[in-house]
């Protein structure tokens, strides 16, 4: 009974919503393909339903995408439609092959810069050809061309066509921003909008047209007559951007909901044999797609059934009103596609690969599309990621700074090897003569040749009067060299070494905080140098408030591998949050900047063992009218077992989870689906960490990784692979 209600209340409308705007997008992407406009239908049929219930990513819904109309307009002309169809279904029968053998995780190896380089690409050439169909001109066969003639087709009169195709332009960007119903998208009240208004003036303009009886005009698939090899590629390139997209969109999806993960494999297979069976029927390839995913997330989909029925609202629509498909405008449709295209070249996404150093393999594959075609624009954009990634491991960070008593130190950090011998060459020359120099190396790898130039230069300068110590921080490359040991492996974990460095401090004899912010400066400071100037230039934006204790001996940084930027951290006695309205507002206003300005996703109350502050709470040590009594009585918590330390512990986290609710700005976010409440409890013993759950009462229980949580054994890898991509 409660998955008929959920089924009701969720799937249901979500599926409606879903359905409303696949229509209008798939004959759009028929038309951009080149292919019939009914292929875009049965595509989105059969990915509905087909994918939706075979595959392994519940909320994702398939169907015909712009990410693959490039490369299908592209078979249609070389093979024709019927030959493209059959290589649509070879092309399932690989991706099936490809889930079979468990091959999800290898889809996921490549870049991402290269994967939204290459949609980025394929939306400007969508965005470039279908301006000249909205402007009652007819679209080239090349991008190029496509750019070259626009400027003739812009100057030339335009008619009613192109007025209708401005005027759902500026629907689609101007509805979302002032509509916010779900079950009214932009690209159907657009769509709609526009066809009736050119009913209402009677307008002559080219519209869609769609044989009068579907099932009967299902174009067959035909063996193309060309070389096995050409055909072979199509089929793999098919394949291979499908997988890709399908997988990346899963990953995606799963970012947006709480549900079961996605199991990659089986949606490899379920891909494949949407693919295989739209190909057989004559429909267009089939590919998990993010823009209808996410709406189905949006709209409250709650289980796999939210697919389905959209692809048999479709089926059902083409069936019993094609006459109404068939009004539509073809410049509306292709205003639909332009925005679309536009779209696929994210802000968003050129500013994080230009924050990541990332943006000229996003740039070079984007361009490569654009004026070459797909595969030598990936093929492109994968070299220059190899060659930014051969750049990164063989480049180093060398600077020169004089001390105040005159001596110089030379910091030399990263990768060193043979082909930056002449830059180091060049920094270690410009040194003044006869000094004396301390050079520091922090490396992760010497080849034999950057060692002879450093040793070479070490010789010939104090020859000439100078002074040159040469110290390793962590690794130990060029003391291995000198005795002829070089590449025996590291003898130091770097994130461990700054740590073990305490351990060895006589705090005797030496200031152990200056010590340690020497000991930053001189290595830790240099790695994160980049990250924090980041972070400096662009702001915070930590997608977690961490709430925990000031004990010494818990370091949430540490406990959770976190980093800068990571974590918005309150730290008190007791790990306490004051209810709502209580007399001390530090802790609120952590909470409201937390949650309205930096927009984190999750508050984490975390708790540990050995609590003095809940010691002092078990046996009312802490005496009234003391500070520690005033801040320890604002926990509210209520023990009424005090003989178990760590029961008491647990209970004192979710206590504070319950002052969190009395906020009204974190209840109003977490009713909104914008906010996570979570307990977590540290066992300083074990060095692990458990979740607090409400549900098995106040007992700590083991934060596990998502596979075993998982209800099928054969999702397991797929769930850990999932969350690692996430």
């Amino acid at each position: 009974m409660s998955d008929l209600t959920q089924l009701l209340r969720r799937d249901l409308p979500a599926s409606i919503v879903v359905f409303l705007i696949a229509i209008p997008l798939s004959l759009g992407i028929a038309a951009a393909s080149g292919a019939p406009l009914l292929a875009g239908l049965v595509a989105a049929v059969v990915g509905g339903i087909v994918a939706g219930a075979l595959g392994g990513a519940p909320l994702q819904v398939s169907g015909p995408a712009a990410g693959l109309t490039v490369i299908v307009a592209g078979a249609v002309a070389d093979f024709g439609f019927a030959g493209t169809a059959a290589i649509v279904a070879v092309a399932g029968l690989i991706q099936i092959l490809l889930g079979t053998s468990r091959m999800g995780r290898a889809a996921l190896a490549l870049s991402p810069a290269v994967v939204h380089g290459m949609l980025a690409g394929i939306g400007l050439v969508i965005a470039v050809s279908q301006i000249h169909v909205l402007l009652g001109g007819s679209p080239q066969s090349s991008a190029w061309q496509n750019l070259r003639d626009l400027p003739a087709q812009i100057a030339t009169h335009h008619g009613v066509a192109a007025l209708l195709g401005g005027l759902t332009v500026a629907i689609l960007i101007i509805w979302p921003r002032v509509v916010k119903i779900s079950l009214l998208p932009a690209a159907l009240v657009a769509v709609v909008s526009m066809t009736a208004l050119a009913a209402a003036i009677g307008a002559d303009v080219e519209r869609v047209n769609l044989p009068d009886e579907p099932l009967a005009n299902l174009i067959r698939p035909a063996w193309p007559d060309a070389p096995l090899r050409e055909i072979a590629v199509a089929a793999i390139t098919i394949a291979l951007v499908a997988s890709v997209e399908s997988l990346l969109s899963a990953v995606a999806v799963d970012r947006m909901h709480d549900g079961p993960r996605a199991s990659l494999n089986r949606e490899l297979v379920g891909q494949g044999a949407a693919n295989t069976i739209s190909g057989l029927l004559g429909g267009l390839p089939v590919t998990g797609v993010i823009v209808r995913s996410s709406t189905n997330v949006a709209a409250g989909a709650r289980t796999r059934a939210s697919a389905i029925m959209h692809g048999l609202w479709i089926a059902a629509f083409v069936l019993l009103f094609a006459g109404l498909l068939e009004t539509i405008p073809m410049a509306v449709l292709a205003a639909v596609l332009i925005v679309v295209g536009l779209r696929l070249v994210s802000l968003a996404q050129i500013k994080t690969y230009a924050r990541h150093r990332e943006l000229p393999t996003y740039l070079v594959t984007a361009l490569g599309v654009v004026f070459t075609d797909l595969l030598t624009g990936v093929a492109l954009g994968m070299i220059t990621a190899a060659v930014m990634i051969l750049w990164r491991l063989t480049r180093c960070e060398i600077r020169r700074v004089q001390q105040a008593d005159g001596e110089w130190l030379v910091t030399i950090t990263g990768t060193l090897a043979f082909v930056e011998s002449a830059r180091l060459i060049r920094e270690l020359g410009a040194l003044p003569k006869a000094a004396k120099v301390d050079v520091e190396l922090h490396l992760d790898y010497l080849d034999h040749g950057a060692f002879e130039t450093i040793r070479d230069w070490q010789e010939s300068y104090e020859r000439s009067g100078g002074r040159v110590r040469i110290r390793e921080v962590h690794d130990s490359w060029f003391s291995q060299a000198t005795s002829g040991r070089l590449g025996g492996g590291k003898r130091t974990p770097r994130l461990v070494g700054s740590w073990s460095r305490w351990q060895g401090m006589d705090h005797q004899r030496r200031d152990a905080m200056a010590a340690g912010i020497a000991e930053f400066e001189r290595s830790v400071a240099p790695m994160v140098r980049p990250h924090l100037a980041d972070l400096a230039r662009d702001g915070q934006s930590p997608e977690q408030l961490f709430i925990t204790c000031a004990d010494s001996r818990l370091v949430p940084n540490l406990i959770t591998a976190s980093g800068p930027g990571d974590l918005f951290c309150v730290r008190n006695v007791g790990n306490i949050v004051p209810r709502h309205g209580a007399a001390d507002s530090s802790a609120g206003a952590a909470i409201e900047y937390a949650v309205d300005v930096l927009g984190v996703s999750t508050i984490t109350v975390c708790g540990h063992s050995g609590c003095g502050a809940v010691r002092a709470l078990m046996s009312d040590a802490a005496g009234k009218g003391s500070a520690l009594g005033d801040w320890l009585a604002l926990s509210g918590v209520r023990f009424t077992d005090s003989s178990d330390e760590e029961q008491c512990c647990t209970d004192n986290v979710m206590q504070q989870l319950a002052n969190l609710r009395t906020y009204p700005t974190v209840r109003a976010a977490e009713a909104a689906g914008r906010l996570r409440l979570t307990g977590l409890f540290f066992d300083l013993a074990e060095a692990r960490m458990y979740e607090v759950d409400p549900d098995l009462g106040a007992r700590p229980m083991a934060v596990r990784p998502p596979s075993t949580q998982s209800g099928s054994p054969e999702n397991s890898e797929d769930d850990r692979l999932t969350g690692a991509a996430a």
